[in-house]
């Protein structure tokens, strides 16, 4: 077995090389998940390498190592990129490079070059995620790099690394001020670089199209979706939460689809409210995609940052004119009570009665039979009465592994499964409610969500993505009807909230203590949704409210920059006046050296600044000898100096010697 020297007992050079190769280790960690596989191997293995030369003492790679393998380093990116420009490349080859450049880590010039290249990749972690514990793990990295850095500055003797650190940290906190008043100040403007991503299929979540019996199981997503403040704790029933995303209205038979513009604008919203509106405000994580969530119904265009630009569908939904690419906050009024849609017939509604010929012939047939019940001819609203009687009573269930479906997915839901997730059962009622002539689309988005007892505020996640229905009755317009609260009241409303089996791990962890644990991610969500609202979503909109809390009624860019320049310029002063005033505080001991070394020069002397007291003794013994008293004087109190400041405990204290200084006889 290996057994490794303890940090005290290697050199120093040893022990300053391992510490920087953690400190590394701590940056390019969280860049793991985002790096190929063999980037992140190869990174690893070179600073092990690295590590085991520091530890045996051996030399460095020579120069064609290091080429073959940077050349080999830039052709893997190639590959794996096509390129070796843009930001997934640009990374991988930052990450390699600072790994590389350890092998010719041979003077402090390659330790600092390998120094700024470690802040600027500890900068990329941010391209990927700007997270509260991404943030958390760079401050880590931040103060490593810095401790390094210092102990660097320090080439003489043995520093430990605790006293750089904790001057590494003095430096931190001497300039968090700084970091906060450009944080608050210097201009906001959109990022440099997006992160294209859709990779939502087998996953609970939102998709601009809902293709049924696909996922044969549907793994629920835990991950945070938005977060919603209701103003004044007005917050309707669980039951009613539902967060309108995109709507769908084109069957092809396997896919649901939405409408062309100009197709859904045939029909026209009519939205009429009554009734108290409730005020809220969203906190949408990005998506990529250009859909708002709101609450049924949202007349008024929702309030956001001066650059969101959106607009209502004629079915209702608010989109924005850009994919949301970061975390983006709105304010919202909607109604609960509310009435859209035409009230009498409108021809334009056949549109959300057409179906593909030859799709589901048993659900045709099986709503002609319905059709020919008593009171259900003519009867539209007790037609959809009769269907969510037979979800309720016809053995049907809901799971989340239904199996892949066939070509007719609403005859298999209806006559064989009987069994399937949101998607399925919303699906197979617009089927059967299309087949018997009314119209009827499909609507998704979130239902339901969790309240933060320690904020109150409401968390919708992924697995909370829901897929209902809303059929058009006469006198009535648009109605909404979840199919699936027929079959499993528990997924809507109040009730028990489904989830998924639960793995080893996460038994245990609730066999721990369900309440413990559900009060730690309680808080640790209200922590991070204070990391969201004031950090990551700290837009030029709240820079100019700023700006008017500060008594400036009309601010803009150009007050923003003087206010900025002027707390630049206050900062150097303070910088300046810090300077001398730490001048003119200089270490007490090297000032009383100075006066002595300047008595010593006008008795002709010759000393400078690098002579030691021990030396100053000598030459004033050998210019004087031995029977001048006063230079026997001055010599023993250069020796009590000198040993002062290398023995402080068991010499005079500092006050004692300047006093000796005041009654010592001139040599000049």
């Amino acid at each position: 077995m290996l057994k490794l020297p303890r940090p005290s007992s290697l050199p120093r050079e040893a022990r300053d090389t391992l510490f920087l190769l953690a400190v590394i280790g701590v940056i390019v960690m969280p860049q793991v998940p985002n790096l190929p596989i063999w980037c992140s191997v190869l990174t690893g293995l070179i600073l092990l390498w690295r590590a085991r030369l520091a530890l045996r003492g051996q030399p460095l790679p020579g120069r064609i190592v290091r080429i073959t393998l940077l050349l080999a380093a830039l052709g893997a990116t190639a590959l794996t990129f096509r390129t070796l420009l843009g930001r997934d490349a640009g990374v991988t080859l930052v990450v390699l490079l600072l790994a590389m450049k350890t092998l010719e880590m041979r003077a402090r010039r390659d330790a600092f070059v390998i120094f700024f290249l470690g802040f600027f990749a500890m900068l990329t972690n941010f391209f990927y995620s700007q997270s509260l514990p991404t943030a958390l793990a760079m401050l880590v990295a931040l103060l490593g790099l810095l401790t390094a850095l210092v102990n660097a500055h320090m080439p003489v003797g043995r520093p430990p690394l605790m006293l750089a650190a904790r001057m590494a940290g003095r430096m931190a906190l001497l300039g968090a001020p700084i970091m906060f008043a450009l944080f608050v100040l210097f201009p906001r403007v959109a990022p440099l670089w997006g992160m294209p991503s859709d990779a939502m299929a087998g996953r609970s979540g939102l998709g601009g199209e809902m293709r049924v019996g696909s996922v044969t199981e549907l793994a629920l997503d835990d991950g945070i979706a938005a977060r919603v403040k209701f103003a004044d704790d007005r917050v309707p029933p669980q039951r009613d939460l539902y967060f309108r995303g995109p709507v769908l209205s084109r069957f092809d038979g396997r896919e649901w689809r939405a409408l062309p513009d100009y197709l859904a604008s045939r029909v026209p919203a009519n939205i009429q409210v009554q009734g108290a509106p409730i005020d809220y405000e969203v906190t949408l994580e990005p998506s990529h995609r250009p859909w708002l969530l709101t609450l049924d119904v949202t007349p008024a265009r929702p309030e956001g940052p001066p650059d969101l630009q959106v607009r209502q569908t004629s079915e209702l939904q608010w989109v924005s004119l850009q994919p949301v690419r970061e975390l983006l906050r709105y304010s919202v009024r909607s109604y609960p009570q509310f009435r859209s849609g035409p009230i009498g017939f409108d021809p334009n509604l056949g549109i959300y009665t057409q179906l593909p010929p030859q799709a589901d012939p048993r659900t045709r047939e099986m709503a002609q039979q319905m059709r020919a019940e008593p009171g259900l001819a003519q009867d539209n609203a007790a037609f959809v009465r009769a269907a969510l009687a037979r979800l309720r009573t016809g053995g049907y269930s809901y799971t989340l592994e239904p199996g892949v479906y066939g070509q007719h997915t609403a005859d298999e839901f209806w006559f064989d499964r009987k069994a399937g997730f949101c998607e399925h059962i919303a699906s197979a009622f617009a089927v059967l409610m299309r087949s018997a002539g009314i119209p009827a689309r499909i609507v998704t988005g979130y239902q339901g969500g969790d309240r933060n007892p320690m904020d109150g505020v409401w968390t919708l996640r992924h697995r909370d993505a829901h897929a209902w229905t809303e059929v058009w009755l006469a006198g009535q317009g648009w109605v909404r009807v979840d199919p699936t609260g027929a079959i499993s009241p528990d997924r809507v409303g109040a009730f028990r909230r489904l989830s998924a089996p639960e793995g080893v791990f996460a038994g245990a962890v609730n066999a721990i203590d369900p309440g413990l644990m559900l009060n730690l991610r309680g808080a640790w969500e209200a922590v991070n949704n204070r990391w969201n609202q004031w950090v990551l979503n700290y837009t030029q909109g709240r820079q100019m409210d700023l700006m008017r809390k500060l008594g400036i009624s009309a601010p803009s860019m150009q007050d923003l920059m003087v206010l900025l320049l002027s707390l630049v310029v206050l900062a150097s002063l303070a910088g300046a006046l810090w300077t001398l005033w730490e001048r003119h505080r200089q270490d007490p001991w090297l000032r009383l050296l100075a006066r002595a070394r300047r008595q010593l020069q006008r008795a002709g002397l010759d000393t400078t600044d690098a002579t030691t007291p021990r030396e100053m003794a000598a030459l004033v013994r050998q210019r004087f000898g031995d029977g001048d008293a006063r230079a026997i004087a001055l010599s023993d109190w250069l020796l009590q100096l000198e040993a002062q400041r290398y023995a402080p405990v068991s010499h005079g204290s500092l006050a004692m010697l300047r006093a000796q200084w005041r009654g010592l006889p001139s040599l000049a």
